[in-house]
């Protein structure tokens, strides 16, 4: 009788209930200190709470710095799990001490002590012996396309399904490969049919696992269309076999390939802007509660259909998802747009219409502010999309797009970006893709930080909407 296999939990599952744990114990750590100190008293007022508080924003900023959190944590040592758990401890130790120092009325001064007896080694020893087999059971979390179907590609297959952290979607055959009836995934192709393979599949990394001296022509062939494409990929790390020697720095090549981006990596950064991506969509979901509220309502009473328009877009490596959006056009809309395609006023393969019969009354004055799109904070806080990033598009214009455009999905989608403060509808497709490129070739949190400064104005006037 077969053994069956327990389903495996959601990519990053792991990494969100260790820093909901990390809060919740914090917290009780900072609050049982104060409570046994005498210090939960009508005097202290704000203080215990703001102590509570201060440590926690703390821990979320620095544990971000750092990336602590990363989904990817299982496969770091334990060495390095006891060296981030302990700079962010110490990082939160110091704010406190810090504000002890500063605050004239020093009812705080002990809850140093139980952070460094009872939370770290607690926090720590969850860690490595809890939250990183709960991780080790997550499903993989990228999807990658092995071209070469030899020996290297059968290892190389076989090594990223055991690790847990990859699915192999498929193999694509180098010319002069001998395919194995032992590849742990299907084969999809020649390196010939790597374009069309591409097109028409999300792939998170290509590893290019071939023969460097026999089969460098193909190999190189697809290195430059993963360029192209905006696909992260991989070559092997060692072309000749190594018996006794090592690589000096063994984790930049752990799997034993280098890996290579079209997107500077910048990890810091990036979880900085999760974080900040989180923190806005949050605030501004809440904030904006009334207004939401009010709209649902305006169009639910001024025409028929559900208040919500969820479409299908593609979003990062090509990977789709349900944008969210306040319904602004009649319940038909789709079907009207085949009809009306002689009209379209943008080049390319995307549609727009300055004065498109589909559209209600009220979505002519929402979509006309933006405010349709508020909902789609709801998507960033599920990490489709981010504050700042190039628009999602509908796979309908992806699969018209040239190789070049194809990687503008190389980042995950946003809210704006430089087309929404270049004109919008005013500029051509071709501009459009250019800007895009431009944002990602240069993107920086400061060219964020202005992206989003400069989309104030431009909603508030509804500049280039349509």
């Amino acid at each position: 009788m077969e053994e069956v296999q327990a389903p495996k939990l959601a990519p990053g599952f792991a990494a969100k209930l260790n820093l909901t744990v990390d809060l919740v114990l914090m917290s009780a750590v900072l609050a049982v200190d104060a409570w046994l100190r005498g210090q939960h008293t009508p005097e202290s007022g704000w203080l215990v709470p703001g102590l509570v508080v201060t440590a926690l924003v703390t821990w979320i900023i620095t544990g971000t710095a750092v990336c602590l959190y990363d989904s990817r944590f299982v496969e770091r040592s334990k060495l390095d799990h006891v060296a981030l758990v302990s700079v962010t401890t110490l990082a939160v130790v110091t704010v406190l001490a810090l504000v002890s120092f500063v605050l004239p009325e020093r009812v705080h001064m002990g809850s140093v002590a139980p952070l460094l007896v009872v939370f770290w080694p607690v926090a720590l020893l969850l860690r490595l012996f809890v939250f990183r087999p709960v991780a080790a059971q997550e499903r993989p979390m990228d999807s990658v396309l092995i071209v070469g179907t030899g020996a290297m590609g059968r290892y190389t297959g076989e090594d990223l399904v055991r690790r847990g952290r990859h699915q192999v979607l498929g193999y694509v055959r180098l010319h002069d490969d001998n395919s194995s009836s032992e590849l742990p995934a299907r084969v999809m192709g020649s390196v010939d049919d790597l374009e069309h393979i591409l097109r028409n599949t999300a792939v998170d990394e290509v590893y290019i696992a071939g023969n460097t001296l026999k089969q460098g022509e193909g190999m190189q062939a697809a290195i430059k269309l993963a360029e192209r494409f905006g696909v992260p990929f991989a070559l092997p790390a060692h072309s000749f076999r190594l018996d006794r020697a090592r690589p000096i720095e063994r984790r930049a090549v752990a799997d034993g390939f280098l890996h290579f981006a079209a997107v500077s990596p910048k990890p810091h950064q990036m979880a900085m802007k999760r974080l900040f991506d989180i923190c806005v969509s949050s605030v501004a979901l809440w904030m904006l509660l009334p207004l939401l509220a009010a709209v649902a309502l305006a169009v639910k009473l001024t025409s028929k259909g559900p208040i919500f328009f969820k479409q299908l877009r593609v979003g990062q490596n090509g990977k789709p998802f349900y944008m969210l959006k306040f319904r602004s056009m009649v319940v038909n809309a789709e079907e009207l747009k085949a009809k009306l395609a002689a009209q379209n006023e943008m080049s390319g393969p995307v549609f727009k219409m300055k004065n498109d019969p589909r559209i209600t009354g009220i979505g002519r004055f929402i979509r006309k502010f933006s405010i349709d799109e508020l909902p789609q904070f709801i998507n960033v806080l599920r990490g489709e999309m981010s504050i700042v990033g190039p628009r999602p598009p509908v796979p309908s214009e992806v699969a018209k797009y040239e190789t070049w455009q194809r990687r503008r999905l190389s980042v995950r989608p946003g809210l704006t970006c430089i087309w929404q403060v270049s004109g919008r509808n005013q500029i051509s497709f071709e501009e459009w893709m250019y800007l895009d490129m431009q944002y990602i070739d240069h993107w920086s949190l400061t060219s964020d930080l202005t992206l989003l400064l400069q989309t104030v104005p431009v909603v508030l006037t509804g500049r280039g909407a349509s």
